[in-house]
């Protein structure tokens, strides 16, 4: 079903509540918005949560350090020029 709306003054669009229900657009939802062909496209997208990704890297590579036994900056640096003179030889 065809759905008409205006733009406001602020080029605002108001998209019909039955749509925002039946495809999950809450506030705050991030959409992209695109020309196509002479039409508007806009789609609903995802974009990670940047600080929850790094907490999480950060957290697997504290438990992968506590694994190996790797407790300074210094047991770093020493597993890397050990594996240095390794290769060189």
């Amino acid at each position: 079903m065809t759905e008409v709306t205006k733009i406001s003054s602020k080029g605002q669009v108001v998209i019909p509540s039955d749509i925002r229900e039946e495809l999950g657009l809450d506030i705050g939802t991030t959409v992209a918005i695109e020309r196509v062909n002479g039409y508007v496209l806009l789609r609903k997208i995802k974009i990670p949560n940047l600080k929850k990704e790094f907490d999480a890297l950060t957290k697997w590579g504290q438990e992968f350090a506590k694994k190996k036994g790797i407790k300074s900056e210094r047991d770093v640096e020493r597993i890397i020029h050990g594996g240095r003179r390794v290769k060189s030889v």
